[in-house]
């Protein structure tokens, strides 16, 4: 029951942080939207820090998790076939770039949440050292990925490929759940950012 509500408190959070952002971030509301009281809050977190950080692994968690629930999917609709091959790691890499830009709701939240949690980190120290890891992982995963089709380029090389298509799928993100640019143009932008990246890993093998 512990694990229970400490996971619907988080998953106020992340909701109450894309609706009204980190700044308007009350322990209170996060109490009433998961339907506990504020002292339960305090509890199961040792603050409005503590929330902040732990919030950050839910995003991270829910953002592997598409991947894993897109597979699941794609088997129970038929889509996978034991004798298809498996996906280069060009598809694997648009594959999960493009997970991140789903008209679902849970996405759209996660997206907005990340975005709120990175423009607060600007001014708060803490939460920054939080996102660096985060994000640090997310670009391992690309690195993996990208050096299965390019290894024989640089590490270092890798790394700025998985930062720069990183930027621009949060660059992407942004102005689409800003409503800047139609969801279809930013996958298809997205798309044209791998293309040029594993370009550009080629010629630096």
């Amino acid at each position: 029951m512990g694990t229970d509500r400490r996971a619907a408190i988080l998953e106020a959070a992340a909701g109450v942080i894309a609706r009204r952002g980190v700044r308007g971030l009350r322990v209170a509301d996060i109490a009433a939207d998961a339907g506990v009281s504020t002292a339960l809050v305090y509890y199961h977190f040792k603050g409005r820090a503590d929330i902040l950080r732990r919030t950050l692994e839910l995003i991270s968690d829910r953002a592997q998790r598409y991947t894993a629930d897109q597979a699941r999917t794609e088997v129970a609709t038929g889509r996978v076939r034991a004798a298809r091959p498996p996906r280069s790691p060009r598809r694997e890499l648009e594959r999960a770039l493009l997970l991140e830009l789903q008209d679902r709701a849970e996405v759209r939240e996660n997206s907005t949440a990340w975005g709120e949690l990175c423009a607060t980190a600007v001014f708060d120290p803490e939460l920054r050292t939080a996102l660096s890891d985060a994000r640090l992982c997310w670009i391992d995963a690309l690195v993996e990925t990208l050096g299965r089709s390019h290894g024989n380029a640089p590490p270092t090389a890798l790394t700025a490929a998985a930062e720069r298509l990183t930027a621009t799928l949060e660059g992407l993100s942004t102005r689409w759940l800003g409503g800047i640019l139609p969801l279809p143009h930013a996958r298809e932008l997205l798309r044209e950012a791998v293309a040029v990246e594993l370009a550009h890993l080629r010629h630096a093998t």
